[in-house]
């Protein structure tokens, strides 16, 4: 464990920022990675990257994940040949007649579909996509719109994989500490009022639809408004179904095309989600969450999707030919997708060969007093999410460490405060990481390009997380989480008002 175990990461982000060639950056910062592991031998190296490559894709869940992503892009892709998408667009276009009300659909489809992330952006970007594309939104505030509502509601829940996950452990750190008298799932709901970060997340995106945008967003949607163009000059959405698949085989296609699959995606992943988890054998819904096994469910989800699909193609006349070249070209828009999906699994791979996470844990340990440590906890947590760009990672690597460390010195009252402190850093990490697979995702669904969806995105994310930080300051001066999150949301709504406002006054751009 030392300093060099942070070089990798911070050599992809700064090079994806830099470049804005996210395979390019990732890939050469998992040599990077390789050349630490290896003491300097470039060759080994080379051997190496490979070789974490070719680990990351054979572990079982994650070619799952691949298998589940390939068969999300078949789905969608049946969705819009068989006009579905564009029947969509026809009874939406009647109500929605301004960007406004237009940019509130993902957000409160984003609220709605709260089981999975991955899920979320799958339904939100294709139910949206297109709408958006007529009003001239930018595939940058779209992309935003997703990311900032998917993550963020399926930590809070009412119920969803992400819950199962965090309440599995926390059971383990009660475990851990013979911690008896308090129940996980009850810890869980009391720790919600303290993921700051989550809560002012899913409250700016309203306040920044209904406001005015700011920073590289007021620019992105300046360029969409004025010359139409939904992503920046020389830059490539993570996928193009129009540039895939050709013309939808049904123009005049029903809203149905859409929904039937839509719906057997849902209710085939919830179903699947309890049943491998055990849900059939008389497992309560939460138990059965903490116990399921997500890549399984949402593929049989995503496989149903497709299928369905196909169905309507051919009750619509598409010949088998037309049926396999959709297949083919539903993958192909997710290959650049797949690719960074596969590389970014790998730079964690190198973050936890170095020792990353436990470096910074252990860089910090020194700080820590009672009141600084939901603010300490929430800034690891925030480092290591970014820098390894999984949120699941960086709670399962904190909340044994940081749950101790609470009751140890504060007693159970500390406990909630800190792990909201844990899922909040998570989630801000993830949200503003290059290399994080949900961030790939929002981009994958938007058809935004990645970079730029992440260069619009940080200055957006720093507000709630800069107001949560503080917040977590001055938890020790004010015990209710409640008066700090008032206080905290009427600050975020002159902040991001203050920030609309200058923008607009300095360059008076629309958007």
């Amino acid at each position: 464990m030392d300093i060099l175990s942070i070089v990798p990461p911070i050599v992809a982000v700064v090079m994806a920022i830099i470049t804005k060639r996210v395979l390019f950056s990732l890939f050469i910062s998992i040599w990077v990675g390789g050349l630490i592991a290896a003491g300097g031998n470039p060759f080994e190296a080379v051997g190496q990257t490979f070789t974490w490559m070719k680990d990351v894709m054979v572990d079982p869940w994650n070619a799952r994940f691949l298998v589940m992503t390939a068969l999300l892009g078949t789905g969608a892709a049946f969705m819009f040949k068989t006009g579905g998408s564009e029947g969509l667009i026809k009874i939406l276009q009647k109500r929605l007649t301004t960007k406004k009300r237009v940019l509130f659909l993902p957000y409160f489809l984003g609220i709605l579909i709260f089981f999975n992330d991955y899920v979320n952006s799958v339904i939100v970007g294709n139910a949206t996509k297109d709408i958006t594309k007529k009003h001239k939104i930018s595939r940058e505030k779209l992309s935003y719109v997703i990311d900032s509502t998917a993550a963020p509601m399926a930590t809070i829940g009412p119920v969803s994989d992400w819950i199962g996950f965090q309440v599995s452990l926390i059971a383990a750190a009660f475990a851990s500490l013979s911690i008896v008298g308090m129940e996980p799932y009850f810890v869980f709901l009391q720790s919600i009022p303290w993921n700051f970060y989550a809560i002012l997340c899913l409250l700016a995106v309203p306040m920044i639809i209904a406001g005015k945008d700011f920073g590289p967003m007021a620019k992105a949607e300046h360029r969409a408004h004025t010359t139409g163009k939904l992503i920046p000059d020389g830059s490539t959405p993570l996928s193009s179904v129009e540039q895939d698949l050709g013309e939808p085989f049904q123009k005049e296609g029903s809203v149905w095309n859409f929904i039937l699959p839509l719906v057997t995606l849902i209710s085939v992943s919830i179903w699947g989600l309890w049943y491998s988890g055990g849900g059939a054998t008389g497992k309560s819904m939460m138990d059965a969450l903490a116990d399921t096994d997500v890549s399984v469910a949402l593929t049989w989800g995503a496989f149903a999707m497709t299928t369905v699909g196909i169905i309507l193609a051919l009750v619509q006349g598409m010949g088998l030919k037309k049926c396999e070249d959709t297949l083919l070209g539903g993958i192909r828009t997710m290959l650049p997708a797949l690719i960074i999906i596969v590389l970014a699994w790998s730079i964690g791979t190198v973050t936890a060969e170095l020792g990353t996470a436990e470096f910074v844990v252990s860089a910090t340990e020194g700080w820590m007093t009672t009141a600084l440590i939901p603010f300490l906890v929430f800034a690891i947590s925030m480092f290591i999410s970014f820098a390894t760009g999984t949120s699941w990672g960086t709670m399962s690597i904190l909340t044994p460490i940081a749950i101790p460390l609470a009751y140890t010195m504060g007693g159970e009252e500390l406990i909630p405060i800190v792990i909201g402190a844990i899922f909040a850093g998570a989630i801000f990490g993830d949200h503003v990481s290059p290399i994080s697979d949900t961030t790939v995702m929002a981009s994958i669904f938007s058809e935004s390009d990645h970079i730029a969806h992440v260069n619009t995105q940080i200055p957006y994310a720093l507000v709630p997380a800069g107001i949560a930080g503080v917040m977590y300051l001055l938890y020790s001066l004010i015990g209710s989480s409640i008066i700090l999150l008032i206080v905290g949301i009427v600050v975020q709504f002159f902040l991001l008002r203050y920030l609309g406002n200058r923008h607009e006054k300095k360059f008076g751009e629309v958007g």
